[in-house]
């Protein structure tokens, strides 16, 4: 049984974190830093990820650019109107950028990232008055579960 099918089916934010938060969970198992994220249009997950840099030899194989890239392919346009982005913890400012790029509508992440958050942590990315694009923003889904996941991983290797 899938972590998903305990979830009432209008808690729609918590059901799409858990999965992400099973792409973070996977991830911590090949060894990546345990960050997982899923895109999701019209109440479907349309591509799911989990951090890939080492295995990709790729800094930028963020589970949120991967998964940004996987969606759009699906759909076929780099323009991911309507989307919402699942992701277990605050992005950074170049997933924060891949989100503005791709034109997200709505972002929901569990754990705030005090080192390199750049939604409210460290920056606020998302907000600049400059931008032509605005991101919804929800903050604290799963946070508690979220920061586990990664606590737990990086306690394992000390």
């Amino acid at each position: 049984m899938s972590l998903l099918d305990w979830i009432p089916a209008d808690n729609h934010d918590a059901r799409f974190m858990r999965a992400a938060l099973e792409e973070a969970r996977a991830a911590a198992e090949r060894g990546e830093v345990p960050v997982g994220a899923v895109v999701v249009i019209n109440n479907e997950i349309v591509a799911r990820a989990g951090n890939r840099t080492i295995a990709d030899c790729d800094p930028i194989a963020h589970a949120e650019v991967i998964a940004l890239r996987e969606a759009a392919k699906r759909i076929g346009n780099y323009r991911l109107a309507g989307a919402a982005l699942y992701v277990t913890i605050e992005p950074c400012a170049m997933c924060a950028g891949a989100m503005i790029q791709a034109r997200i509508a709505r972002l929901i992440y569990g754990a705030p990232d005090a080192k390199g958050g750049a939604v409210h942590s460290c920056f606020e990315v998302l907000d600049h008055p400059q931008l032509n694009h605005r991101v919804e923003v929800a903050a604290g889904v799963l946070a508690d579960e979220a920061a586990a996941v990664l606590k737990d991983f990086f306690a394992a290797r000390r």
